[in-house]
């Protein structure tokens, strides 16, 4: 019985791989780097449950929207009261998987009813128990999901079959042709149960399957003088199991709420480092820039220095009585002369017109003779500025390539 499910294994992943690697409008609308995560849950949850098939179906949200969407539908085997039973369901894996939860639903036959109330399961067939409410990407998935189904059904079942009013049939249980047994009892309502109706729109629509697919065998609901004969300790033990299970979903709940917050402070605190590590960076390029000027005029002073102590070692042997104030500063070139004339009469024509300025304001000369006066200073002031500006970016052009020159044995 077990070759016929491992020779198919190869084809599901077959069929896992064609349709997932799909392109264009007809691809499955899920993320590409959830697509591997998705196809390793499916293979999973067919090697432990051969009977969940996966395919593709569409799916008709509350909106009207509909989309194709992957699917595993079959049963999921529950122990009741030492007695194993099958459960229809169909799993729909949504466009957020597997960063959101599936949608599970129970599928039952036409001879089955779904129980009301039932605490995991509602009218329109739709399950909710807490491992899908506590879903955790991407420690949670489809494996233990069916694990958490079984055990959930197993303490209440959601199915149960309604009264067949021309048969009579001992509620033993019978073997069924896939290795579960299948019981029938008389439902409480006396008669033959019709399929409850569902309102439309207050529920997700039900993928129930019609016509042509094989009938799983469910558990019934059971009897009330049976709950009664139910042993104390049996029930204490129940009861205790599932408070536990419950304050350990709450304390699961309110810890990963807490790490969702704390997870939000160290995000931020995250950013804070950042916008630091910029700042920081910023601030060692510009102190990088400011150490390559400070080594550029350190160059320049090393050169002066050179420069000045050259002069002081060629003039140190000189008399200071025997220099004249003149003869002190000499132009070393031809330029360096015209530009100390030029410089020179420059500032004695400012002094002058300094002096007439004084002089036209006390009335020591007259207006018309001061303007005469202005205007011949002015004029020549004008050719020795411009004399000196020439003068100047020649001198500005050797003194670079001399600083070239000096600078090259530095850099060496």
């Amino acid at each position: 019985m077990t070759s016929p499910a491992t020779s198919a294994s190869p084809n599901k992943q077959q069929f896992l791989s064609s349709v997932l690697s799909q392109r264009g409008p007809s691809s499955l609308p899920y993320s590409e780097d959830c697509k591997w995560l998705i196809r390793q849950h499916l293979v999973s949850l067919a090697d432990s449950y051969p009977s969940l098939q996966p395919k593709t179906a569409t799916f008709t949200h509350n909106d009207g929207r509909t989309v194709n969407l992957l699917q595993a539908e079959g049963t999921v085997p529950m122990i009741y009261q030492n007695v194993t039973y099958n459960i229809p369901i169909v799993i729909w894996l949504m466009e957020s998987y597997p960063r959101h939860s599936p949608i599970v639903f129970v599928n039952p036959t036409r001879d089955m009813i779904i129980k009301r109330p039932h605490p995991f399961v509602n009218p329109s067939g739709m399950v909710s128990i807490p491992y899908l409410q506590n879903w955790i990407y991407p420690s949670s998935n489809l494996l233990d999901l069916c694990r958490n189904l079984s055990h959930y059904f197993g303490r209440d079942p959601p199915l149960y079959s309604q009264r067949r009013p021309v048969q009579n049939v001992s509620p033993s249980p019978s073997v069924s042709p896939s290795m579960s047994p299948s019981v029938s009892f008389d439902s409480s309502s006396g008669g033959a149960a019709a399929r409850p109706a569902i309102p439309p729109g207050t529920y997700p629509p039900s993928p129930y399957s019609s016509g042509g697919r094989m009938q799983f065998p469910v558990p019934t609901q059971p009897a009330p003088p049976q709950r009664i004969s139910e042993d104390a300790g049996e029930v204490f033990r129940r009861n205790a199991i599932n408070k536990l299970v419950e304050n350990l979903h709450g304390d699961i709940g309110a810890m990963r709420k807490s790490k969702e917050a704390e997870m939000e402070g160290l995000f931020g605190v995250q950013g804070a480092l950042r916008q630091r590590a910029e700042h920081i960076s910023k601030g060692v390029r510009e102190m990088e820039g400011e150490k390559e000027g400070l080594e550029m005029q350190l160059q320049m002073v090393s050169m002066n220095t050179d420069v000045l102590e050259g002069w002081l070692r060629e003039n140190e042997g000189k008399k200071k009585d025997g220099v004249g104030i003149d003869d002190a500063f000499v132009p070393v070139d031809n330029f360096s002369k015209q530009m100390l004339e030029c410089t020179s009469a420059d500032l004695a024509i400012e002094d002058v017109v300094y002096a007439l300025d004084k002089a036209v304001q006390d009335g020591s000369i007259p207006f018309d003779q001061y303007l005469r006066t202005i205007r011949s200073l002015s004029r020549e002031q004008f050719f020795h500025r411009a004399t000196a500006l020439k003068v100047r970016g020649v001198q500005n052009q050797a003194h670079v390539s001399s600083m070239a020159a000096r600078a090259s044995p530095y850099l060496a």
